[in-house]
């Protein structure tokens, strides 16, 4: 390895610092994503992912769905592959969500029961569409492949 001087090393710091400079100036302004209008739908897109991502949400909203009223169980039975601490975990956040509600029943021993609210059915449409883009993506990537 070649022993590198002082002098050289300050150099080359001093020119990397000039490309970096340079870099900063030469960054272009993003221009399509600037107007008001924009800057809103962008941060109603991050607002729903964040509150809809997951594996799981979107298997429990449309089983909720279509299902109209179920117990915890159910739901377990239901979701193919879920866990009871992650089925608990999802069905808490979207509850404070307010996309479904839990009652809790006054029986030995006590169960409870989840449904959709009014403002998770709003989601109805959206999942239709997700899931017919998705069968038809599908077919296509298949169709390609073979």
């Amino acid at each position: 390895m070649k022993a590198v001087s002082f002098w050289e090393l300050s150099h080359k710091l001093y020119l990397c610092k000039d490309i970096i400079k340079t870099n900063k100036l030469m960054k272009k302004n993003a221009q399509i994503n600037t107007s008001p209008v924009c800057q809103v739908r962008m941060q109603a897109i991050s607002d729903a992912m964040s509150l809809l991502s997951g594996k799981w949400k979107f298997h429990i909203l449309g089983t909720l769905i279509e299902g109209n009223k179920l117990g915890f169980m159910d739901l377990l039975r239901e979701i193919n592959g879920i866990g009871t601490k992650m089925l608990s975990k999802e069905l808490q956040d979207l509850e404070m969500n307010n996309l479904i509600s839990r009652t809790v029943m006054n029986t030995k021993p006590i169960t409870v029961s989840y449904s959709i609210t009014e403002y998770g059915k709003t989601l109805s449409p959206m999942i239709d569409e997700m899931a017919k883009w998705g069968i038809e993506y599908r077919k296509a990537v298949y169709q390609n492949k073979g």
